[in-house]
């Protein structure tokens, strides 16, 4: 799972991104309310936490944009002890859960697996773009009933194209996201796997999804949503 944390205490935000990868999860951590904005707002998350009291925007803000901009990610939202009327009006804004501060990392591991397992059994976790489907919990790729076999990378990749048809990614969105650098290694690596997944998805009878920008980046193309024609 690819988490978003936004916690403006250090060693607060320190501990729980220790603790989220050391069970395997993928963490970007913001220590303030307008670089967690950002990332709420530009990138694709299975889940984001969220601290309510943050320098610039709040939390509750956040949550009230990621909301009006009707993206459902799942999300915790984390409050002092005794705040119970920001825990009410996060709820109402359309938070997940939330935890009172102090708290466990592992009952935030506990949480984040119970609304993933929700969102799973409400369908959010298949993925679908004209014939192509990816499925995140069992990470099966399927298309027009050919079943694709995918390396975890390749995956990753594909996942994170499809969660945003229609948009076009730059090859430094999307060495960050999949591969976690914050910088452009000057590589090919994007274009190679590019390629790789091309290979797979686009075989004889379907339409071409991912389409090149030269000098830009890649985009997944919805062809239910084409307006050509």
């Amino acid at each position: 799972m690819k988490i978003l944390l936004v916690e403006d205490e250090a060693e607060i935000g320190d501990l729980i991104k220790t603790g989220l990868e050391k069970e395997e999860f993928s963490v970007d951590y913001c220590k303030d309310g307008d670089s967690g904005m950002e990332h709420a707002m530009s990138n694709s998350y299975d889940a984001i936490v969220l601290d309510v009291m943050l320098p610039g925007k709040s939390g509750l803000e956040i949550l009230k944009m990621v909301r009006a901009g009707q993206n459902n990610v799942p999300i915790i939202i984390i409050t002092a002890r005794g705040e119970t009327e920001d825990r009410i009006e996060g709820l109402d804004l359309g938070a997940d859960d939330y935890l009172p501060k102090p708290f466990f990392v592992e009952e935030l591991i506990a949480r984040l697996r119970a609304i993933w397992r929700r969102s799973s059994e409400t369908g959010m976790s298949v993925l679908n773009v004209g014939t192509l489907s990816a499925n995140l919990m069992s990470r099966e790729v399927v298309r027009s009933g050919r079943q694709i076999e995918m390396t975890p990378k390749e995956f990753s990749l594909l996942a994170f194209l499809m969660r945003a048809p229609g948009r076009v990614l730059t090859r430094t969105q999307i060495l960050e996201q999949v591969w976690g650098y914050h910088f452009d290694p000057g590589t090919n690596l994007v274009d190679v796997y590019i390629r790789r997944l091309r290979s797979k998805i686009d075989f004889e009878g379907e339409i071409p999804l991912i389409e090149t920008l030269r000098g830009v980046g890649y985009r997944m193309q919805d062809p239910d949503n084409s307006e050509e024609g």
